[in-house]
């Protein structure tokens, strides 16, 4: 296995626990345990984070000139990034919006 699937699957790795991490969060949210719903949030992010980097030493590379062949593995680790991009947003929507029916609740 090459440095390039090697990369991939770090990069796969890591976002696919950030992804878990904020649909985690949610369900913590859902349960108004906000405390636990930011501890996911933030192991998410630390786990998005690695991904990230792995991702930006690949690019890194091509951008100094170092050709790169777009494979499979590759087109799925970036789709994967995205994906775990996205579920960040749309946990920190929901923590929002169940922070909101909380105090809504208490008043």
């Amino acid at each position: 296995m090459g440095d390039l699937e090697l990369k991939s699957f770090e990069i796969i790795s890591n976002v696919g626990s950030a992804r878990s991490y904020y649909i985690e969060a949610i369900a913590f949210a859902k349960k108004y345990d906000f405390e636990n719903a930011e501890k996911s949030m933030k192991s998410g992010s630390d786990a998005f984070a690695a991904g990230h980097k792995a991702h930006a030493e690949l690019v890194s590379l091509e951008a100094s000139g170092e050709s790169t062949n777009v494979s499979l593995i590759l087109v799925h680790a970036e789709d994967q990034l995205m994906s775990a991009e996205g579920f960040k947003i749309i946990a920190r929507e929901f923590i929002d919006l169940y922070k909101r029916l909380y105090e809504n609740k208490l008043n």
